[in-house]
């Protein structure tokens, strides 16, 4: 019977319960509520989902699954070296279609002035003490582009990614709650129902043309941009040349997909006790919402700006979707009109901004790694 105890007690001793610390238990409850709100309100769910199972797995103590030679340890090397970000980001570039923003040039200066929020936000979080590289990585969660987030918080700050990472993806999954309001409150009725002329069409050459003259005019310009906007391009180049099709619909479909599970397990395994339960990360998510925020006053106000200029031609409500989060920032422009204006049509419109934004926010991010990191 003493045997039997024991080897009782030496179970207990070594079960996760006899290392489960309140840290633990609190990301446990963290992890189960990103569950919820990805599963049960479809928040983001494609990158909640495998943050939250990651936030799981290395939150139950003595699984060694996060230590060397451990399953984790090696999924996480790429994240650690910048892979998955880029190939993330080859996928979207498959996937956009930037015959809008050539159709309309003009948008692309909404995109721009989208970026507003960024610098705001890095501006708030040195005034509240974080270094210039954090305060840089936590307002690019104001360009609400996860994927450039993750990248600059590698290159610049990785203390902060798990909380760079779970506020980037939660405002991205609220923007149809987040943007409404300030599209309404700098915006009067009678500018949401101003109706843009059709976009004209755009020739084959012309959207070959721009992902490759984008990667070389970017490069000899921003250099740390090229990791980032040359892999986008790249992969926009294999969706508009039409000789690739089956590498554009992998880029699409498999590669991205099987990125985009290892990228959130891995940002989920980062989010151990130790280093998420500071008050900093409340900050952080604090300065985040100030960042969205501002970028969406930022491109309509800006809106508001070429509407004067093209004589009430362009609707300042598409400025709201020059933030990078394609497509949804130019759905909520659409909904936000058609609520008021059942007959009017903006998304294509809109989404020449959306697109800017992606661009936008990966120059704006490569000039931080380019003034802080040289």
């Amino acid at each position: 019977m003493e045997m039997y105890l024991s080897a009782l007690r030496g179970i207990i001793k070594q079960s996760g319960l006899a290392g489960l610390t309140q840290g633990n238990a609190i990301m446990l409850a963290i992890a189960f509520v990103l569950l919820y709100l990805a599963i049960a309100k479809d928040f983001e769910p494609l990158l909640l989902i495998p943050i939250s199972f990651g936030c799981i797995l290395v939150n139950l103590p003595l699984s060694g699954i996060i230590d060397e030679g451990g399953f984790l340890y090696y999924v996480k090397i790429g994240l650690d070296h910048e892979i998955y970000p880029i190939l993330i980001f080859m996928g979207i570039g498959a996937l956009t279609d930037f015959g809008p923003l050539l159709a309309n040039p003009i948008t692309f200066l909404l995109g721009a002035a989208a970026q507003l929020g960024v610098f705001v936000a890095l501006v708030g979080a040195v005034c509240m003490g974080f270094s210039l590289p954090a305060a840089a990585s936590i307002g690019i969660i104001g360009g609400a582009d996860g994927p450039i987030a993750f990248y600059i918080c590698q290159r610049l700050c990785r203390d902060i990614l798990p909380a760079v990472a779970v506020a980037a993806y939660s405002y991205m999954s609220l923007v149809p709650l987040i943007q409404p309001p300030v599209i309404k409150l700098l915006t009067t009725k009678e500018d949401r129902g101003i109706k843009m002329e059709q976009l004209q069409p755009v020739s084959k050459t012309e959207r070959i043309l721009f992902p490759i003259l984008s990667t070389v005019v970017c490069g000899l310009i921003l250099p740390a941009a090229v990791p980032l906007i040359g892999i986008l391009m790249f992969g926009n180049l294999l969706r508009e040349s039409g000789a690739t099709e089956r590498l554009s619909q992998a880029a699409q479909n498999e590669i991205l997909n099987a990125t985009t599970i290892f990228l959130g397990i891995s940002v989920g395994a980062t989010m151990q006790a130790e280093s998420f339960l500071r008050m900093d990360t409340l900050k952080i998510i604090a300065l985040g919402l100030v960042a969205f925020v501002f970028s969406t006053a930022g491109g309509v106000m800006f809106g508001q700006l070429l509407k004067v200029l093209s004589g009430r031609k362009i609707n300042p409500v598409i400025g709201a979707a020059g933030v990078s989060a394609v497509p949804m920032a130019a759905r909520v422009c659409q909904k936000v009109v058609q609520q008021e204006y059942p007959g009017s049509y903006v998304l294509m419109h809109a989404m020449g901004p959306n697109v800017a934004g992606v661009i936008g926010t990966t120059i704006a991010g490569g000039a931080m790694i380019t003034l802080l990191m040289h």
